[in-house]
């Protein structure tokens, strides 16, 4: 089946196709695709209106918020004023209603005036200038076809964009990159004009036409950009730069921001200035006709172009680069190159396609993602992998951030009720709100809400009213005079972190004020007034949140009381008896034990992270729910190694999952499958690298010889994954070095 076309949200539209200058570096004038000697010089009205039309109606097709028209060239100036407003006035008509606009210009800057800046404020076009950096460099390939330098004129149109009156339309500079240019003297000379933005651009080359690399270098350019890089950095990253912050953000898991680097699909169609749509420009420098489809706008709709074979193979993402890159460890940085890189004609004696291959600038690119990497790994890592106290600050920000999120949905619906707790959950906001937002089940309460508002359910307002239970217990335990009207139901009011107290008859529900005494906190309804002054002891119709520490033992908390606390896809059970509790408390004691001998780090990772275990029904795994950090549910039924053993996975996962939470540790997951020993079939990264983080645990305590070697194995396999991020590689590091220590015994 043939999947959906990719809409163009980019649209480069030739409106002159001859230039100025006559730079020899040019993909137009130079390459082996002349085409543009047979078109039109300026676009036609013809063509600019049924452009116009052909994108309101791929706009509104494919219910595109914005789209982006490039005026190019040829030197796009040279259309004149007049022809320039016309094409304005046609895309901000056809588009009013249907998508935003964005008009840009690329241009030489020779022809530019204010009478040209005037027109563009109109519009709101904005202007990228082309600059290969200072006089000698510019100078190499940027002249008059006389011979004359333009760098005296670029400058001057530069100065000219950077007044006050036209400095919101700069939209920054694009530098052709020549090696045999000095990179921090281009550098800086770009810096100088301090401009909105940098595009660093390779050369235009083929397998067929490769790059000049004057110092006989594999890795020329790499090390050019990379000088630069350094000297970006050690200026403090002043402006941004598109090449640098792709690379960053690809590192980080996130979306390439150019073409010429990702695996992101395509969305760009050109229409020359006679109306012929054609694919990616930079494609003349590969063949003659090589960007052809045999479209034009008046004939043709721009979903046609997308379903073009030429167009689609470029929409394929990972599948559509060679074996070679596809099995490289940086290709989600690079992408394979710019498509145009990649040809080469020897491809099709060898029974390929001239463009299924890596980049002519394979080496450089490699080198330049390891290179940034090396140079920004330390910063790129977040905080949370490498210190527990920021994985704990990570995961209380989240929780935040999805109250905050609640807030946002419930968009007045949870009326009077909800905005009184809102108002008093900020009179309270302090050290006990904290405490109670950082309980793992009020992880479990928020999401549970979210869903219910998300899909509608007839619940999700009683469920977000839940928020006065959480606001009273800060109070509570800020001892803060702020009484909070809560909810309760079958006769009990429960306050997460607390404990539950019986206010009424079975099937009872009412509402109940809460407010902090001295001691503890009272708790007036309509027909009773109660006090409870040890909140941390049962007394009466007092049923507290007990704690389970004994014998040096951690104390994590005996959940089995919060209404949130079945997260973990098994039964929970009711509330343990005294006898019952004492118990169990002792199995742990003695399981902790166990672990504190053998696996000393792993038990004290565990012991400062583990704020609250529930018990499960049976005798099954140990479970790392749906919830916040710290919290396990726990298999009553478990004694000895197996309880022992129990913990240390469930608090593994626990941490794999909070990890997962608050930091992107690969990307792509699926788009790879690896080799596990203990799998059938090979398994996304996402599974690999989680079960590796649990079993280099598990190897550890039980000192299996087998269990070392699969996990070792497991662990070169992750080494080589493209999938992961820097945050990723790191973790994979950190369990290498765990496995180490283990190994050693």
């Amino acid at each position: 089946m043939t999947a959906p076309v990719v809409p163009f949200r980019e649209i480069v539209l030739k409106v002159h196709s001859r230039c100025d200058l006559a730079c020899d570096h040019c993909y137009i004038y130079e390459a082996p695709d002349q085409s543009w000697r047979t078109r039109p010089k300026a676009i036609s009205d013809e063509a600019i209106s049924w452009t116009a039309r052909r994108l309101a109606e791929h706009a509104e097709k494919h219910v595109l918020p914005s789209v982006s028209v490039i005026l190019h060239g040829g030197e796009p100036l040279l259309a004149g004023p007049a022809r320039l407003r016309r094409v304005c006035e046609e895309l901000t008509a056809a588009l009013d209603g249907v998508a935003e606009l964005d008009l840009r210009i690329h241009t030489n800057g020779l022809q530019l005036s204010s009478r040209y800046l005037d027109l563009f404020d109109e519009f709101g076009v904005k202007v990228g200038i082309s600059l290969d950096g200072d006089r000698s460099a510019n100078d190499r390939h940027r002249r008059f076809a006389d011979g004359r330098t333009s760098h005296p004129l670029v400058l001057k149109a530069v100065e000219l964009l950077q007044s006050e009156r036209y400095r919101h339309l700069f939209l920054g500079l694009l530098c052709t990159i020549d090696v045999a240019n000095d990179p921090v003297a281009v550098h800086d000379a770009l810096i100088a004009l301090d401009p909105p933005r940098i595009d660093y651009l390779l050369p235009h080359a083929t397998w067929d036409a490769p790059p000049a690399r004057p110092a006989g270098s594999p890795t020329e350019y790499a090390e050019w950009i990379l000088a630069v890089f350094d000297r970006w950095e050690e200026q403090g990253r002043p402006v941004p730069v598109r090449l640098f912050e792709s690379v960053l953000s690809t590192l980080n898991g996130g979306p390439s921001l150019t073409e010429s680097l990702g695996l992101a699909p395509t969305d760009l169609v050109v229409v020359e200035t006679d109306g012929s749509l054609e694919q990616v420009d930079s494609l003349k420098s590969a063949y003659d006709g090589a960007a052809a489809t045999g479209f034009d706008v008046f004939r043709h709709s721009f979903d046609e172009v997308a379903a073009h074979p030429g167009v689609r193979v470029r929409q394929l993402g990972l599948a559509g680069v060679g074996p070679e890159c596809r099995e490289c460890p940086v290709v989600r940085s690079c992408g394979g190159g710019l498509y145009t890189h990649r040809y080469r004609s020897a491809n099709e004696a060898a029974g390929r396609a001239p463009f299924d291959g890596p980049s002519v600038y394979c080496e450089d690119l490699e080198a330049l993602v390891r290179g940034i990497e090396t140079r920004t790994a330390t910063r790129l890592v977040p905080g949370a992998l490498a210190d527990p106290g920021e994985l704990v600050a990570a995961e209380n920000e989240l929780t935040r951030t999805l109250l905050a999120r609640l807030h946002a949905d419930l968009a007045g619906r949870g009326g009077v009720e909800w905005a009184e707790a809102w108002r008093l959950t900020a009179l309270v906001d302090g050290p006990g709100l904290d405490e109670v937002l950082t309980h793992p089940y009020a992880r479990s309460w928020l999401l549970t809400t979210l869903e219910a508002l998300r899909t509608g359910r007839s619940d999700a307002v009683a469920h977000a009213h839940r928020l006065a239970a959480y606001t009273a217990a800060a109070a509570v335990r800020g001892r803060l005079d702020v009484p909070v009207t809560v909810g309760y139901a079958d006769g009990r009011l429960v306050l997460p972190t607390l404990g539950e107290l019986r206010v009424g008859a079975e099937g009872e529900s009412g509402r109940a004020e809460v407010v902090a005494a001295e001691k503890g906190f009272r708790v007036r309804g309509e027909r009773f007034e109660l006090e409870v002054e040890c909140p941390r002891e049962p007394c009466g119709d007092w049923l507290p949140v007990r704690g389970l520490g004994r014998d040096g033992a951690p104390d994590p908390a005996l959940d089995d009381l919060d209404p949130y606390r079945d997260c973990f896809g098994t039964a929970v059970l009711p509330r343990l008896g005294l006898a019952e509790a004492d118990e169990w408390s002792g199995r742990l004691g003695a399981a902790w034990g166990l672990l504190s001998a053998t696996v000393p780090g792993h038990a004290a990772a565990a012991a400062a992270a583990l704020t609250t275990l529930t018990p499960l029904a049976g005798a099954g795994e140990t479970v790392a729910g749906r919830h916040g950090y710290g919290a396990l549910g726990v298999p009553v039924g478990l004694t000895g190694d197996a309880l022992a053993l129990g913990l240390l996975r469930g608090f593994r996962r626990a941490r794999f999952r909070a990890l997962r939470d608050v930091a992107d540790l690969y990307a792509l997951d699926g788009g790879w499958l690896h080799r596990a020993d203990w799998h059938e079939e090979p398994v996304p990264v996402s599974v690999l690298l989680a079960e590796t983080h649990e079993r280099v645990a598990v190897a550890a305590y039980d000192r299996s010889a087998r269990t070392l070697a699969e996990t070792r194995r497991a662990l070169e396999a992750l080494q080589g994954a493209a999938e992961l991020t820097v945050g990723g590689k790191s973790l994979v590091a950190d369990v290498l070095s765990e496995w180490e220590e283990a190994a050693r015994g």
